[in-house]
């Protein structure tokens, strides 16, 4: 058995964590046809098969489990000669996925912050509805609305945060306010789509009465955000999207719901310096703005 290329090494970590050869392929500048040679040429090497071909792409063997351990752990060792003192000489990609709201209302504006201090790091951010999987190799950093069950992971609580009901000033001027939530009950509800619901938490509705129903709907907080911003209705939003709005008032003073922001990585990824470094860094920007989550 021939002692494996560290750069053969690289592409076998690109392919496991994109899943599919052509991901690994646009991550790293090269055309699928040299993946592919790499990757056999890699496997020859090593005597071993690492991938499965499935109908999405590739899948670890239980070699290319074993391997994948061992590739991290030189990637993080490699990674912390690189930043003596501090995270100055971090490189690669960092794929984060985190809820739409999340990512949109609080991240996005924050990120260059990351960037600037790792200019050497490519940032992916997933910011949608649904999230991308830590225990599947898919994300390096997944912020969850609930810690996980089961899987390979780590989770520790980033932050709880509150959401409530809001409304436009237009609209208030023209339709007076709700005070409480059974005057909420006979406005028009903006919320969302609940049969396309990603995670349970967001039924944010179900828990304040059966006859709570939203009329106009939507998968995204972003659109829900706009619609009552343009007066559709009233509607829940998390206070660190709604506050920030100066279009927006909180209403229904009695109805304040508390949900939790879950920072969640592969548990054989944790040490890497790239991760490590978001995860203080994220850790430390929710923390000096605690007041936008739970006040």
């Amino acid at each position: 058995m021939q002692p494996p290329d560290w750069n053969d090494l690289r592409i076998f970590l690109a392919i496991a964590r994109g899943g599919q050869i052509a991901r690994a392929a646009r991550a790293l500048g090269l055309d699928a046809t040299t993946i592919g040679r790499r990757l056999r040429k890699l496997e020859g090497d090593l005597g071993q098969r690492l991938f499965e071909q499935t109908r999405d792409g590739q899948s670890l063997t239980q070699a290319g489990e074993r391997l994948l351990a061992q590739v991290e752990a030189m990637q993080a060792a490699a990674e912390a000669i690189g930043e003596p003192g501090g995270t100055s000489g971090l490189s690669g990609t960092l794929r984060i996925s985190v809820s739409e709201g999340f990512g949109t209302g609080y991240l996005s504006p924050r990120i260059a912050d990351f960037a600037a201090r790792h200019p050497g790091l490519t940032i992916d951010l997933a910011a949608n509805s649904g999230f991308l999987s830590p225990s599947k190799r898919e994300t390096d950093i997944a912020i969850l609305l609930a810690r996980p069950r089961a899987g390979q992971v780590v989770a520790s609580r980033l932050t709880d945060y509150m959401l409530g009901f809001y409304a436009s000033a237009d609209y208030l001027t023209a339709e007076g306010e709700p005070r409480d939530l059974a005057a909420a009950r006979t406005r028009t509800l903006v919320g969302y789509v609940p049969d396309l619901l990603y995670a349970p938490e967001l039924r944010y509705l179900d828990g304040l009465g059966e006859d709570l129903t939203a009329r106009i709907r939507s998968t995204s907080i972003n659109a829900q955000a706009q619609m009552i911003r343009a007066g559709a209705g009233i509607g829940i939003l998390p206070r660190f999207i709604g506050d920030a709005d100066p279009q927006l008032r909180r209403i229904v003073a009695d109805v304040a719901i508390r949900r939790s922001f879950w920072l969640v990585t592969h548990r054989d990824n944790q040490r890497l310096g790239r991760i490590e470094a978001f995860r203080r860094w994220i850790a430390e920007r929710v923390a000096t703005d605690a007041a936008l989550f739970t006040t």
